[in-house]
């Protein structure tokens, strides 16, 4: 077997992206990382700015609210690594970022952030468990958001309604993922990557953090050793409430 490590970022076709600072920073690391989005042209083009750095970098179409893509993204990683070390769950979609409350919600744009966040996820890990399984000792990271505490704390006038409770269940589903994995050594922790400046077009807020130094909490979490924490939901490698 090959000994160079793999690692799959969901969501990484946006230059500007968390995803595919994940996934360069995995590389500069010595992980083949494998780009995944539903622009295969764009990925590609992302993987070989990788490539043209001298990392190792491949890119892969992949929908995720698409189980049979999913499916057909697992074989193509089964054929070309055999097993797959790091799988991070970036992929996110927010389509009610100026609701302001669970009552002004559309549930539309709701069930299109449960669809991404939290059952594409679920299909991910399911699809790519066998390469999970397959590999010395595997990690998954699901890229939560702070907004799961305006949740947790019972908050009136919750921004991202949708959005915000798809990340919480996200981060139920890291829980019962660890406790249904915690004897194979294959850990599974949320990260809160912090508020990133990923939209340049949109405009992003002076303190928000750039995507390179976001990215350093999500790989913590996809390299962590063995005996390292599982089913928990973290910042930089510490502890969040909620």
């Amino acid at each position: 077997m090959n000994e160079t490590p793999v690692a799959l970022v969901t969501g990484a076709s946006r230059p500007h992206g968390l995803g595919f600072a994940v996934a360069r920073e995995l590389a500069t690391r010595g992980y083949h990382a494998v780009l995944a989005g539903r622009d295969l042209d764009r990925t590609r083009a992302l993987a070989g700015k990788l490539v043209a750095e001298g990392l190792t970098a491949s890119a892969v179409r992949l929908d995720v609210t698409d189980p049979a893509d999913a499916a057909a993204c697992a074989e193509s990683v089964r054929s070309t690594a055999g097993r797959l070390d790091a799988l991070v769950n970036n992929a996110a979609a927010m389509p009610d970022f100026t609701t302001l409350s669970v009552l002004d919600a559309d549930l539309t744009e709701a069930r299109t952030a449960y669809s991404v966040d939290v059952l594409g996820a679920w299909a991910v890990v399911q699809a790519f468990l066998p390469l999970l399984r397959a590999a010395p000792a595997a990690r998954i990271v699901n890229v939560s958001s702070a907004a799961v505490t305006q949740i947790a704390a019972g908050t009136t006038g919750v921004r991202s309604p949708g959005y915000s409770l798809a990340k919480y269940a996200l981060n139920a589903l890291t829980g019962s993922l660890a406790a249904e994995l915690r004897d194979t050594g294959i850990l599974v922790n949320a990260v809160d990557p912090g508020s990133v400046a990923t939209h340049p077009e949109r405009g992003d807020d002076a303190d928000d953090r750039s995507p390179a130094e976001a990215a350093l909490g999500v790989v913590w979490a996809a390299t962590l050793p063995a005996g390292g924490p599982t089913g928990g939901f973290f910042l930089d490698g510490r502890p969040v409430a909620g």
